[in-house]
């Protein structure tokens, strides 16, 4: 089984990761309004010597990195290893938002005075553009 995905514009396996990501592709452009010409998916980029992907991008309309979407399977826990792992990505990418998602919970961590800190709910794009850096 096979699922598009309208960032990358094909198909791709079904896996469980990459149902998570499809649906929350959907979620993010509909529930929170982030136009999909200022997402990407299956980011790749290095940190030292080794690469890495984030799993969704959303950029501000600058083309910034906006906020990182890292996507588990739902059997996996959103545990700190989860979190260090999108943190880390942060030291490369410096978004402001840092999203979780195993497609069962979601968490959103905002950046506030050099920390991220957690956020009770995920704000739509427009709000996502006003925050400060």
């Amino acid at each position: 089984m096979e699922l598009y995905d309208p960032l990358r514009h094909k198909t791709v396996p079904a896996t469980p990761e990459e149902k998570v990501r499809q649906w929350f592709i959907g979620e993010l452009g509909n529930t929170f309004r982030v136009p999909l010409s200022m997402m990407n998916s299956e980011v790749a980029f290095n940190y030292g010597n080794k690469s890495y992907r984030a799993d969704i991008l959303i950029f501000d309309r600058g083309g910034r990195p906006l906020a990182t979407v890292e996507c588990k399977r739902p059997d996996v826990q959103l545990d700190s290893a989860v979190v260090e792992q999108a943190m880390r990505y942060n030291i490369v990418l410096n978004v402001r938002f840092l999203i979780l998602t195993n497609g069962n919970n979601t968490y959103i961590y905002t950046l506030k005075e050099g920390k991220f800190v957690p956020m009770d709910h995920i704000p739509l794009y427009e709000e996502m553009l006003c925050q400060p850096y």
